[in-house]
């Protein structure tokens, strides 16, 4: 019998994994796509600010209809949109108020220039409630970065 020794090592099951310069690729994508991002929202960030005050817009107004669901009424205007983060203390309080809320902070968010958001019941335009931003000058009118954000425009 001839034993043949060979240096090449034998491989009993194949090896799976990402190599060094697959990774390092990868990242290179991830730090050109994440420049190019940043970039764009610098450039404009008024048109950023008004994007973060209609998602948070949004967002008030799921937490608002989640409360009505649940309560089976929505919060008075005198209640306003501190009803989402702690349990009314102004008639009518519900009587199976969530321990958590309706938020996921216990603070209400501001809008992206530092000013609260205006809940209405009812809407300007009879619809069930309203949530304004006044924009950038925190006044009801204006244009541009300045003009009303509306959950009834959303």
């Amino acid at each position: 019998m001839n034993w043949i020794w060979t240096c090449r090592p034998t491989r009993s099951r194949p090896v799976s994994g990402f190599t060094l310069i697959e990774i390092l690729v990868v990242i290179m994508i991830i730090t050109i796509l994440a420049s190019i991002v940043s970039v764009n929202v610098l450039r404009k960030p008024g048109e950023a600010r008004v994007s973060a005050a209609r998602l948070q817009i949004r967002q008030l107004q799921t937490a608002v209809q989640l409360y009505k669901t649940e309560q089976g009424r929505l919060p008075t205007q005198e209640q306003g949109l501190e009803a989402l983060v702690a349990k009314p203390t102004l008639d009518p309080v519900p009587a199976r108020y969530p321990d958590e809320g309706y938020l996921e902070s216990r603070t209400l968010p501001k809008d992206p220039w530092k000013n609260d958001y205006v809940y209405l019941a009812p809407g300007r335009q009879g619809e069930p409630f309203e949530i304004l931003s006044y924009g950038s000058d925190g006044e009801p009118g204006g244009d541009g970065e300045a003009a009303d954000l509306s959950s009834s425009e959303l």
